[in-house]
Formats: C-alpha cells, sequence, structure tokens
C-alpha cells in the first residue's frame, strides 16, 4: 500500500512538468540558439525577465537548466530561450545540436524575481547593462517597456567579445530605428575586428561612467536599473552606482554564475568543510515530515536528492530561488543566498541547493 501511494504521489509530482513543443529554432550566433515554443492550453503565463527550467534525461538521469525567456508576453506570440553554449555543457551543447522543430521539452513553471510592473503613466529612465547571454532576460523587460510605458525610455549598454557574438543584433537595431527618441543601444566589444567603430575593450569604472551619462535624464524620470551578466561586469556597474549614490532598491540584478557557490563546492570537495558535522535534518514536504542526514559535502537539497525526496530545485547555484524553504528550528550555513532578498533571509529563509546543516535539530519546510 505505501508503495503504492509513493508512486501515485510521483505521478502527481510529474504531472507539473509543463509540456511545450519546440515551433522554431534561431540561430542568433555561432554558438547560441533561441528556441520558441509552441503556446500550451491554457496559455503559459510568466513576466518578462522570468526563467524557464528544463527538465531532461540523459543517459537515464534526470538533470535540470533554467534559461531566461527573452520574450516578451505583450509583444511576443510564443515564448522563447536563448541558449549559449557552454564548453562541456551537456544541456547547452544539446540544445545547440539537437533540438528541432515538434520536439517536445519538460519545463517547469517560469519562475524569477528579476522583472518589473509596468504601467502606462510611468515615467521612468531603464538602465539596462548586459554581458554576453545576460542579453536574454533584458530583452524581454526591454520589449515590455517599448510597448507598455509609452513616456518611459531606455538605455542598454550590452558587452560582447566581438561582432559575431552579439545576440539579437538585428533585432536591436530594428527596435532602435523604430523607437529613435525612446532607445539607445551602445555596444562594448572586448576583442572587435579592426573594423569596429564603437566603443571598445573591457567595461572599467571610467568606460562604464563615459557611456551612462545620466545628467540629460535626471531631472524628468525616475531611474531604475537592471544589471544581468558576468561577475565582472555587474560588479563594475553596480559599484560605479553605489558610488554615484543610486539607491540600492533601484538596482535589480540577475546573475547566470555564483563563484560563491562553485568554491564552496570545490571545498566541500576536497574536504575542507569548516568544522560543519554530519546531522540529522526534517525537511517537512508537502505537509510530510521526512528525516536525511546531511554530511559536511553536500547541501541540503543533495542529500534529500540521493535519499529520495522530490525535493524542488532547477539553477542548484543559489541563484533562481527554486529549492527555497524556511528554517523553522536549528541553523545552517549557506554558501550562497545572492537569490535572496534581505527581508527573506531575516524571515529564516534558506536555498536548500546551498546550504549546509550547522546545528543539531534543524527542521526546514518547503511549502
Amino acid at each position: 500500500m505505501f508503495n503504492l501511494f509513493k508512486k501515485k504521489k510521483e505521478e502527481v509530482k510529474k504531472t507539473s512538468f509543463l509540456p511545450l513543443k519546440v515551433r522554431e529554432v534561431v540561430r542568433e550566433t555561432p554558438d547560441t540558439v533561441s528556441i520558441y515554443f509552441e503556446q500550451p492550453e491554457p496559455a503559459m503565463d510568466y513576466k518578462p525577465g522570468q526563467f524557464l527550467t528544463l527538465v531532461m534525461d540523459f543517459e537515464g538521469k534526470e538533470d535540470r537548466r533554467s534559461y531566461s525567456l527573452c520574450t516578451s508576453p505583450f509583444v511576443d506570440p510564443f515564448p522563447g530561450i536563448s541558449v549559449k553554449r557552454v564548453t562541456g555543457g551537456l544541456f547547452s551543447n544539446f540544445l545547440n545540436e539537437k533540438v528541432f522543430p515538434g520536439k517536445t521539452i519538460n519545463v517547469l513553471p517560469p519562475m524569477g524575481n528579476f522583472t518589473v510592473d509596468f504601467h502606462s503613466k510611468n515615467q521612468r529612465h531603464y538602465i539596462m547593462v548586459a554581458g554576453g547571454s545576460g542579453i536574454t532576460p533584458i530583452m524581454g523587460i526591454l520589449k515590455s517597456v517599448l510597448v507598455n510605458e509609452p513616456n518611459s525610455i531606455v538605455t542598454l549598454i550590452y558587452c560582447s567579445r566581438n561582432e559575431n557574438q552579439i545576440i539579437f543584433k538585428n533585432q536591436l537595431e530594428m527596435l532602435a530605428k523604430a523607437n529613435p527618441e525612446r532607445l539607445k543601444v551602445k555596444h562594448n566589444l572586448s576583442q572587435p575586428s579592426d573594423s569596429w567603430k564603437g566603443f571598445k575593450g573591457r567595461l572599467n569604472k571610467d568606460s562604464f561612467r563615459s557611456l551612462v551619462s545620466l545628467a540629460e535624464y535626471e531631472q524628468r524620470y525616475e531611474e531604475i536599473y537592471f544589471l544581468c551578466g558576468p561577475d565582472g561586469i555587474m560588479n563594475t556597474a553596480k559599484e560605479v552606482l553605489m558610488e554615484q549614490g543610486v539607491d540600492e532598491a533601484r538596482i535589480h540584478e540577475e546573475s547566470f554564475y555564483s563563484a560563491a557557490a562553485e568554491q564552496a563546492k570545490l571545498e566541500a570537495k576536497a574536504g575542507v568543510t569548516k568544522g560543519l558535522l554530519t546531522r540529522d535534518v526534517k525537511i517537512i514536504l508537502e505537509g510530510e515530515e521526512h528525516m536525511i542526514t546531511v554530511d559536511p559535502s553536500k547541501t541540503i537539497l543533495e542529500a534529500g536528492l540521493e535519499q529520495g525526496l522530490n525535493m524542488p530545485y532547477s539553477c542548484q547555484s543559489g541563484l533562481c530561488t527554486a529549492c527555497r524553504g524556511r528554517v523553522l528550528q536549528g541553523q545552517v550555513k549557506m554558501d550562497e543566498d545572492a537569490g535572496l532578498s534581505k527581508n527573506e533571509i531575516d524571515e529564516g529563509f534558506i536555498l536548500c541547493c546551498s546550504s549546509r546543516a550547522a546545528s543539531d535539530d534543524i527542521q526546514i519546510t518547503i511549502e
């Protein structure tokens, strides 16, 4: 009876995946594709800037990866993601080489807080900084601003390696041409060809200041900032903004890579556990209690999955919040908490994918 009940629960959980059928695959650059999906019935509801988590089997093992939506629900009839090839990347290589129209891919519902509410009366200046594939969520937000807020303007600073690596190059040119008074696109290339006439070199504080001139706008518009890309670009932009006295609440960030979480994983594998011990942790998952054993080399999510719990997760880097839980008792150590706000941390929320057991008698609830 127990096994039958468990099987039925697993079948119910599997149906929470949303099967999306690929409509079109567009080659954006030599190592990036955009994949557009047919709208399911009912239509998938999402906010610009959110991401989809793809769930696929490789050699009999389920794996998941998160990819930002590059589309706007206000403009684009079909939702889409853009995927840049990563050396040795299981998902990115498969999606770049083997996905075709008609293929069905299971995804989790759209998630993510890298978004904003729009209103036709807003009079904002959106300053957007993107690096490489960080343009993906920015693209959906940018298009949504242009169609929803006629009194707002956008300045996009987009950092790429060279001309061939500019994702959405043609789309951006068309949008800028159609909105000459409202959209300014400034490309900055780190390794351009000799014929490149625009900004060049790696983005640093001085070059960022020259690319962002706020003086002509600051009296007329409310400024809001969106940063997405490699840590170096995001940190440079944020440092300049903070030095200029920009309210941190106006700065929205989305990172595709967490150096802190990666370093913590390497340290754990090397046995550098900083005094952590093996602990028993009680997980309350959808109202049911489960006791798992978490050793110092494992995160709470890793231990739970290995011991058969169907815990929610996506990026496994402490960025997306899909694995969010709340500590009811005890203490954990988070390797990375970038996905959580200060208020969420103060309220006891943690990211199970980057949390390790740091005391006895830990209880965590996951809705």
